[in-house]
């Protein structure tokens, strides 16, 4: 996974002044850092070469070299088009908008795919096949995806709650232990109210794993375990949908993961679930 432009797009608003310079002039002549030493891009940046080495480091680089080469790879498979979205605006036809929230969201998950980070994915997964009880905790939009996260954990017998509001948020967080696991969903990675209670649930020791687009944010900088998704909203939002098709994304990954390694143990509670919510009102089963 690699997602050197992608990664400076959205992380460039949350970088220091001089790093915001450097990595501006990264995306508006990403044809010319490969010809380029660290010297020569720092004075272009009116910057220090320490600025340029902090820069690649808060994208999750060692250096400027391992940026350059993520770089290349980046424009060789001309990844610097992918993740443009398309704007959608208030004269579109209505086959322009299907098209366009279609395109979008196929960008989101692609986007996202591009900023993996295999590593923590899998501190995630082994945190939560560890734990006795997954709480998911989100607000508004974020709040159905932690509600989604909850039905499909809840199909493998793992104990879970959903916490969509703040009131039942702080009740659940007093209420979780050393071992357990709160996912906490809020694309921005500011939200109030979920930023607010992550200090409740370190007292508890239990593991928070952060979901939030890529860049430094309050959520991930609390967060034991971060994990990232990527989805430029345009113009006319939608419910933030393009946020929430990558949210669904990264959760699906998580379920998944889950499963497969844990398959042989929860494959009985998979088939009861499938068998229970076949039934109809008089215990009837639908037909396949």
């Amino acid at each position: 996974m690699n997602g050197c432009l992608l990664k400076l797009k959205e992380s460039v608003n949350s970088l220091s002044n001089t790093e915001q310079r450097v990595a501006r002039y990264i995306l508006e002549n990403p044809d010319k850092i490969s010809s380029i030493t660290i010297g020569e891009l720092a004075e272009a940046c009116e910057t220090s070469k320490s600025a340029v080495v902090r820069m690649c480091k808060s994208l999750g680089y060692k250096g400027y070299k391992e940026l350059v080469m993520m770089l290349i790879s980046d424009l060789n498979n001309n990844n610097y088009e992918k993740f443009e979205y398309t704007d959608i605006l208030l004269c579109d036809s209505l086959e322009t908008i299907a098209r366009s929230v279609c395109a979008n969201n196929i960008k989101s998950i692609e986007n996202t795919l591009s900023i993996i980070d295999i590593n923590e994915y899998q501190k995630a997964v082994d945190a939560i096949i560890a734990a006795d009880r997954v709480d998911f905790y989100g607000i508004g939009i974020s709040g159905l995806v932690a509600l989604d996260a909850q039905n499909k954990f809840l199909r493998i017998h793992k104990t879970s709650v959903a916490c969509i509001d703040s009131s039942q948020q702080i009740l659940a967080a007093s209420g979780l232990k050393k071992g357990d696991v709160a996912v906490m969903i809020s694309y921005s990675g500011e939200t109030k109210d979920i930023v607010d209670i992550i200090d409740i649930i370190k007292d508890t020791g239990a593991t928070v794993i952060s979901l939030t687009r890529y860049g430094k944010n309050s959520l991930s900088e609390k967060a034991d375990i971060r994990l990232y998704i990527s989805s430029l909203e345009t113009l006319i939002r939608s419910g933030a949908t393009g946020s929430r098709i990558a949210q669904l994304t990264a959760i699906d990954i998580l379920f998944s993961a889950v499963v497969s390694k844990e398959y042989s143990k929860i494959k009985q509670y998979l088939d009861k679930t499938t068998i229970a919510l076949k039934r109809n009102k008089t215990g009837r089963i639908y037909a396949e």
